[in-house]
């Protein structure tokens, strides 16, 4: 039984430690809390991962040491960077691969299709935070001080996300009118959480993937009106009532909502077509995308449950 850590107990974290607990594996789940999903062969474990010293110790003969942590929004400037580098000191002092769920940030604003080509080009405080973790990684593998690799993936479906579809879904479901500042038209990646876990353990455990980031694999784009539509129909619910916010509005909660103030730097991605190409990690690591009206039927009954 391989032993692997994973750091974090979100969505994609859980996701991942019940992927990996359900095929045999050993796992253990280190949050401030002891926070985690149960089962017989996930351990959870209170402890503080920026504590580079103490995760080493808990990261010894793991074979993947998997970054599912997720700092508050606002937070990022200030806690990721001695998190993200004991997670690198970690991974360099056991041999651990280190695993990392990353995001699209780093990309900024785009006019085609996202690959793993695409420049690294934002000028956001996040995207650059997630640029410079990303780097120092990078560089530690590329001299053979660790081992690593990044999987990357759009907004979130799936239980537990905090994307803007599980912030319509709810809402549309439940009758309600939702007025937030998007193009719902505008076409859209959107990522099954499962799918993140699959192409995370995938990655970790396959050395082609070692020392470059993948895209998740997800499914065509579609806008967010499309798919509230399609969750509406599967559920037998009215069409949904979307409106669209002007962009000032959301400014000014800003000024009083720390989430929305967070939200200001990527608007850009629900203004314009945001669409993900994850051809290459379904090439290689053979992981395959969950058709999205699956992944929303999912979605769905989660949320009603």
């Amino acid at each position: 039984m391989a032993l692997h850590v994973i750091v974090g107990a979100g969505p994609v974290g859980t996701a991942t430690a019940r992927l990996l607990a359900e095929r045999g594996d050993r796992v253990r789940v280190v949050t401030r809390r002891g926070t985690g999903p149960t089962h017989p062969t996930i351990e959870r474990i209170a402890a503080d991962a920026a504590d580079a010293d103490r995760l080493t110790a808990l990261t010894e003969g793991a074979v993947a040491l998997h970054n599912c942590a997720n700092p508050a929004y606002h937070r990022w400037p200030l806690d990721w960077p001695p998190l993200a580098a004991a997670l690198l000191t970690a991974a360099g002092r056991t041999g651990a691969v280190l695993a990392t769920v990353g995001n699209l940030y780093g990309y900024g604003p785009v006019d085609a299709p996202m690959t793993e080509a695409t420049p690294l080009a934002s000028a956001g405080t996040k995207g650059q935070v997630r640029n410079r973790m990303w780097a120092d990684a990078l560089a530690a593998h590329r001299a053979g001080r660790a081992r690593i690799t990044e999987v990357r993936g759009s907004d979130y479906l799936g239980a537990g996300g905090t994307s803007l579809a599980m912030m319509v879904l709810p809402r549309m479901l439940a009758g309600q009118r939702v007025f937030l500042p998007v193009d719902w038209d505008a076409p859209h990646t959107w990522t099954y959480i499962p799918d993140v876990a699959r192409t995370l353990v995938a990655a970790a455990t396959d050395e082609r993937a070692w020392g470059r980031a993948w895209h998740v694999p997800s499914p065509p784009a579609v806008s967010m009106r499309d798919l509230a539509t399609r969750a509406a129909a599967l559920v037998g619910a009215p069409a949904p009532r979307l409106t669209r916010m002007p962009y000032p509005v959301l400014w000014l909660g800003g000024l009083a909502n720390p989430m929305a103030r967070e939200l200001r730097e990527t608007a850009y991605q629900f203004r314009r077509p945001y669409v993900l190409d994850s051809t290459a990690a379904t090439a290689t690591l053979g992981v395959e995308a969950t058709p999205l009206d699956r992944a929303v039927k999912e979605t769905v009954a989660a949320l009603r449950a």
